[in-house]
C-alpha cells in the first residue's frame, strides 16, 4: 500500500509523533531520555557526521566542529516536546526545506541502533516513519503545546506538580532557563503575562482531557 504523506511547508508549524511497534517502552530511565533528547540536539541542524563518531573527537575538535554546525541554520525550530513511554510528540518548524524529514529519519534511525544494539533486538523500533498535522493558527499551537507539555500527567503517569521537574516534558525547560537546551519558548510565552498565567493555562486543562481520553477509549472499544 503507498503511503501518501503531506508536503511539509518550510516556515509552517507541525505536531508530529509517532509511537513504538507493539507499544514497547522505550523511552524508560534517564539514560535512554539523555540519549533521545541528545539525538534531537544534534540532529535539528544538518549534521555531516553522526553523533557516534563525534563523540570520538577530541574535545577540541568537538567544540571546533559544533561552532561551525552552529552557525548555519537549523533544520528545524523546537517549541516543545514529550517522551511517552512508547512514544513521542515534537511541537515545531520546518527552517529548510525536507529539514523535518530529514530530521525525523536521522533521529529514528540513530535511537532505534543504539537501542537495538542495549536491547539486542532487531528490526524496525518504530511504527510508522512519524505522523503530522499542520498548526492553522496560534490559537491551535499554544493548545497543542499545552496538550503535549501535560500529557503525562493526564495519562496518570505522575501528577501535575511533579511536571515542573519532571525531564520527559520540555514543560520544565519553560519554567528554568538553566534546563532549557534548545526550546524556543518565546512564541508560547509571549501569549501570557506571567509564568503563573502559564502555569494555570496548564493545570486548567487536565480534567477535561483526561475525559477526553477516556471517551477515546470507550468509542474504539
Amino acid at each position: 500500500m503507498t503511503i501518501h504523506r503531506p508536503i511539509l511547508v518550510t516556515g509552517q508549524i507541525y505536531h508530529l509523533y509517532d509511537k513504538s511497534i507493539a507499544d514497547t517502552i522505550i523511552f524508560n530511565g534517564l539514560s535512554n531520555l539523555k540519549r533521545a533528547i541528545s539525538l534531537v540536539d544534534y540532529y535539528r541542524f544538518n549534521q555531516r557526521i553522526r553523533l557516534s563518531k563525534f563523540y570520538s573527537l577530541s574535545e577540541s575538535a568537538k567544540k571546533y566542529y559544533l561552532k561551525e554546525i552552529h552557525s548555519t541554520t537549523p533544520l528545524v525550530d523546537f517549541y516543545a516536546l514529550s517522551f511517552m513511554p512508547n512514544h513521542y510528540h515534537f511541537l515545531l518548524k520546518q527552517l529548510q526545506d525536507n529539514g523535518i524529514k530529514k530530521f525525523i529519519s536521522n533521529f529514528q534511525n540513530s535511537y532505534s541502533k543504539s537501542f537495538n544494539l542495549i536491547h539486542e533486538r532487531e528490526g524496525s523500533l518504530f511504527i510508522h516513519n512519524f505522523k503530522t498535522k499542520f498548526i492553522i493558527n496560534e490559537e491551535t499551537f499554544i493548545h497543542v503545546c499545552r496538550y503535549i507539555h501535560i500529557n503525562h500527567v493526564t495519562s496518570y503517569l505522575i501528577e501535575f506538580d511533579q511536571l515542573r521537574t519532571y525531564p520527559f516534558s520540555s514543560y520544565s525547560w519553560y519554567l528554568n532557563k538553566n534546563l532549557n537546551r534548545f526550546v524556543n519558548t518565546d512564541l508560547m510565552m509571549n501569549h501570557f503575562k506571567n509564568k503563573n498565567k502559564f502555569i494555570k493555562f496548564h493545570e486548567n486543562q487536565i480534567d477535561y482531557q483526561r475525559r477526553l481520553k477516556e471517551i477515546k477509549k470507550i468509542l474504539l472499544e
